[in-house]
């Protein structure tokens, strides 16, 4: 097809042509273009459907406020629901399809909805689908989901990378028109760090959609010689095609740069989008502002659209979108549309200017204040019914119909921390309010500066007063005064468009304030106004004025929602950049990995970590096998397990024991160096939040260990105690768990096996280091090392560890000097198994629902001191006769089974909520007894040892008696450990 619609000029490169496709017909454009001009070039007006009633939509905008050309790009796994067509670069081989319509785009058999408009109003979903109830599954939220939505998915993974990053600045410029470009010329002179970014392709903000001179040059010339001197600054980076979506706490303002989006083929491995955290000192909003339309019967027609928006596509992409036009407009701004048009050979109808004192032209006809009152068309502009000065009616024939009612600052970014715009009576429009987020400021068009003299030299000296400097001097240009009356919409409209994405009409307004919705919050949210992929950029101050009419109030004391990042719609990909896949949950590999993986190691998942869950030996065909022979070797003789996942924390400084007294609430104030302490930690309300080791290497140096699936959690928890709670204390934290390869050496021979590596000059006899102890020591002749003399086995066992990048090697070494003794590792079965046998806690009974009561731990809540916690522990309701207590459970037929999740009931009974009495945490095999044990909580649990009770598992059918033991199965006198 021809670009019968193509106009001399432009910043088009008509040198090289552009093929594409649009709902499966080929087209041509050129490059510069966007897919919505090149469209119109192609007199292609109809480009989308509306959400709810599916009413044909042509573009509105030429920018990214755009409600209504929302289309869907690429093929494939590539395919990209909801672009703007009016920001989307055109480029060879680009295709793009329609949306929201079905089956075709000329005829969406959904439109069947604006027939039925009456009884589908603003807040129809509250009063509908009620009866009957059965419905709703099988009808109307079936229907519901199936017409919800705009675009659709591809089903396929994103083949696409998208990546983040991070960059510093001293100022931040958002916005690369007149006062952005001047702003950072001036920044630019300061030697600071500059970053200037825009959301275009191409740099000049409105300077390249007008005709004016900047100079007595062509505007576009200035753009080029500033954007040639700011390229050449070492001090500035530019970034085009870059929207600055959100400002965020502490001077962070989030970026998304398009990288590949404009190319046909990207180069392997460049991401498409790249995420930027921009940390600013200070920040310059120079975002222009929006041209806002003007609401009257059947404004949304393809071919009806912002007069500003229409001269961009003329001045900037040499692409009318008619052969013949009319000008709507209340302000001066819709005659320059209709003078360049003109000059452009654009056949003007006539301007409607709703003043009756508006100016008159030689070249077209200038209707005094008129007004559009419909307009005609099925698929697109026809006509356009006006009213005239003296009431009598005239059709003027059109193929497009460019609407202005004023313009708004882009006041967006400045209230993405809370803040509120506040109202300009002389512009009729939002101003940026006095709450900024900390270190931004505003110039140009975004501050209402709407002339483009005022705008350059706004753009300036803002940019001084921030620096300090002086400001660079503005070039001559346009500095016509700008006076914008209010006209919102008008009077005896019956279906004008407000929101044009979400089919919000002024009469939907009206309802909203006829059933008592008048708060703009609710507003929004009974009609939907704003609440579209555009966040009602062109929409929102028309449905807040009529608000306010109806209210017989002023604007401002309706007031105005607030507007929240993103800026734009952004990509999930480019929120999550590398972070998908195994990226998005990166398996952390403990230091013996590669050598557990040499012997055939089972892994399982623990968190983040992959670690060594059973190590299968030859003949052994069932996981038990493997898992019990480790138990039973291990205390035989002696078994490693690596236990680098265990949290490492280290506390240092003078105050570092009584950080941790507060920590814990056990004591550690007066522990001795050289000594290691279980400790108990507690949440604020008292309940059990971790329990580990603390070791004291020297006076103001701790080690601290959690469990694995605590180790984050407890280091925030202690990190907030520092900084929030006790920031007088002279302490410092660094978690240390990905620092030190650790193991644990358990079983008889583990002293034996330890005294072959350690170093000689260290005794770590029974005497010499004696349980509980601790030591900075070296091994293998000189490799610093760590000892800790504690143990979860019940066996006499040690946890040693090294630096990280030691730990295969000291693996390895192990277990070549532990073959003497029948040395095996063991994986987190066995370990389970073993600490299951001795009676420790671990996650399973550190729930979040436990005390230091129910884990038999009260005595080590200690009344002589305060720590977090230990008030709210004592509370009465944690402290029952009746509590839960920590109690051992085996099978009386040592063949039944234990499973965890069990409760406990009496041996006789009815067995329901009401008579339960407790239930199982963990539960595995014992090898050394021959027979399945468990731990769980029992009320008053501490008196029933011995007694018989049933285990019911209604979810397992399962019900077995058995018998209260003690918790500790194996060694409960802790002779083994001390040996």
């Amino acid at each position: 097809m021809t670009q019968i619609n193509r106009v001399s000029g432009g910043q088009i490169d008509r040198s090289a042509t552009f093929k594409f496709k649009f709902d499966g017909k080929s087209y041509t454009g050129h490059p510069g273009d966007t897919l919505a001009s090149a469209l119109l070039a192609n007199n292609v007006r109809l480009m989308g459907r509306s959400f709810k009633y599916h009413r044909p939509r042509g573009p509105l905008t030429a920018g990214s406020e755009e409600p209504n050309a929302i289309v869907e790009l690429g093929e494939g796994a590539r395919k990209e629901p909801n672009t703007r067509a009016t920001t989307a670069e055109l480029f060879d081989g680009l295709v793009a399809n329609s949306q929201n319509r079905w089956p075709s785009l000329a005829f969406d058999a959904m439109a069947i909805n604006d027939r039925f408009s009456n009884f589908l109003t603003a807040g129809f979903y509250y009063k509908t689908f009620m009866w009957p109830a059965a419905f709703w599954e099988k009808l109307y939220e079936p229907i519901i989901r199936k017409a919800a939505g705009l675009g659709s998915l591809s089903m396929q993974e994103d083949p696409d990378v998208y990546d983040k990053g991070f960059r510093h600045c001293d100022s931040l410029i958002v916005g690369a028109g007149p006062a952005g470009l001047m702003a950072a010329l001036t920044a630019a002179r300061s030697g600071q760090q500059i970053i200037l970014a825009d959301e275009d392709f191409a740099y000049g903000g409105r300077l390249t959609s007008e005709t004016f001179s900047v100079d007595d040059a062509p505007a576009l010339d200035w753009v080029k010689a500033t954007i040639a001197e700011l390229s050449s600054c070492p001090n500035v980076r530019l970034m085009p095609r870059t929207t600055v979506i959100g400002a965020f706490d502490h001077g962070i303002y989030g970026a998304v740069e398009r990288i590949t989006d404009h190319l046909r083929n990207a180069p392997a491995g460049t991401p498409r989008q790249i995420l930027w955290r921009i940390y600013a000192k200070q920040t310059l909003l120079t975002a222009g502002a929006t041209e806002r339309p003007i609401a009257f019967d059947n404004n949304d027609r393809p071919g009806v659209m912002l007069a500003g928006a229409m001269r961009a596509y003329v001045n900037r992409f040499g692409a009318a979108p008619a052969k013949r036009v009319a000008i709507f407009t209340n302000n001066d701004d819709g005659h320059r549309t209709a003078a360049d048009l003109h000059t452009k050979g654009v056949k003007i109808a006539s301007v409607i200017d709703t003043r009756p004192d508006a100016p008159k032209s030689y070249d077209y006809e200038v209707l005094s204040g008129a007004q559009v009152v419909d307009s005609m068309g099925r698929l697109g502009l026809t006509f356009a019914e006006v009213k005239l000065a003296d009431g009598t009616m005239r059709t003027v024939e059109c193929g497009a119909l460019g609407v202005s009612g004023g313009w708004n600052p882009n006041v967006h970014l400045t209230c993405h921390q809370r803040g509120r715009p506040t109202w300009n009576s002389d512009l009729a429009a939002f101003v940026p309010g006095g709450t900024l987020p900390p270190g931004m400021h505003v110039a140009g068009a975004a501050q209402g500066i709407f002339s483009t003299q005022g705008a350059m030299q706004s753009g300036a000296q803002t940019a001084a007063d921030m620096l300090g400097i002086k400001a660079a001097p503005s070039p001559a240009t346009e500095d016509a005064p700008v006076s914008q009356t209010p006209f919102w919409y008008v009077e005896g409209c019956s279906r004008a468009w407000l929101d044009q994405q979400n089919d919000v009409t002024v009469k939907d307004v009206k309802l909203s304030h006829q059933e008592g919705f008048r708060s703009v919050e609710h507003l929004k949210r009974y009609t939907t106004l704003g609440m579209a992929t555009d966040q009602g950029k062109t929409s929102n101050i028309g449905g807040l004025a009529i608000m306010a009419e109806l209210a017989g109030k002023a604007i401002p004391e309706v007031g105005t929602t607030i507007f929240r990042p993103p800026y734009t719609p952004t990509a999930i990909g480019a929120l999550a950049g590398r972070m998908r896949g195994k990226d998005f949950h990166p398996t952390r590999l403990t230091p013996s990995h590669y050598w557990a993986k040499e012997q055939g190691a089972v892994f399982v998942e623990v968190g983040n970590w992959l670690r060594a869950q059973w190590f299968p030996r030859p003949g052994e065909t069932h996981w038990r096998e493997s898992v019990d022979r480790e138990v039973r070797q291990t205390r035989a003789s002696v078994g490693v397990c690596d236990c680098t996942t265990l949290g490492k924390i280290d506390v240092q400084g003078t105050d570092a024991a009584a950080f941790l007294n507060k920590i814990y609430c056990n004591g550690f104030a007066k522990l001795a160096v050289g000594k290691t302490r279980y400790g108990l930690m507690l949440r604020e309300d008292g309940i059990a939040m971790d329990d580990g080791t603390a070791g004291r290497l020297a006076e103001d140096h701790f080690v601290v260990t959690t469990t694995t699936a605590n180790a984050v959690k407890v280091y925030q928890h202690m990190e907030f105690v520092r900084q929030c709670l006790c920031p007088d204390m002279d302490v410092q934290l660094i978690s240390t768990t990905e620092g030190w390869a650790q193991y644990a050496v358990a079983g008889p021979n583990s002293r034996k096996l330890l005294q072959k590596i350690v170093d000689p000059e260290f005794d770590i006899s029974n005497d010499g280091f004696p349980f509980m102890a601790c030591a900075n020591i070296t091994v293998c002749g000189g490799l610093r090392a760590r000892l800790f003399r504690i143990s979860f086995s019940g066996e006499l066992a040690f946890e040693i560890a090294v630096p990280s990048r030691y730990g295969d090697a000291l693996m390895r070494r192990l277990m070549a000097e532990g073959e003497e003794f029948d040395v095996t590792p063991y994986g987190t079965e066995a370990l389970g198994v073993m600490r299951i046998e001795k009676g420790h806690a671990a996650g399973n009974e550190l729930n979040g629902t436990t005390t230091a009561l129910n884990l038999g731990m009260c005595r080590m809540v200690s009344k002589a001191k305060d720590s977090i916690g230990s008030k709210l522990s004592e509370r009465d309701g944690l402290n029952t006769t009746d509590a839960l207590m920590q109690v051992g459970i085996m099978p009386v037929d040592a063949k039944d089974k234990i499973t965890a999740g069990g409760h406990l009931m009496a041996a006789d009974g009815p067995v329901d909520a009401a008579h339960d009495q407790g239930y199982v945490t963990s539960a595995a095999f014992s090898p050394s007894l021959d027979s399945m044990i468990g731990l769980g909580f029992l009320k008053n649990g501490g008196t029933r040892i011995g007694e018989k009770m049933r285990l019911v598992s209604p979810v397992t059918n399962l019900t077995v008696d058995v018998e209260i033991v003690s918790h500790h199965f194996v060694d409960p006198e802790g002779d083994r450990v001390r040996a």
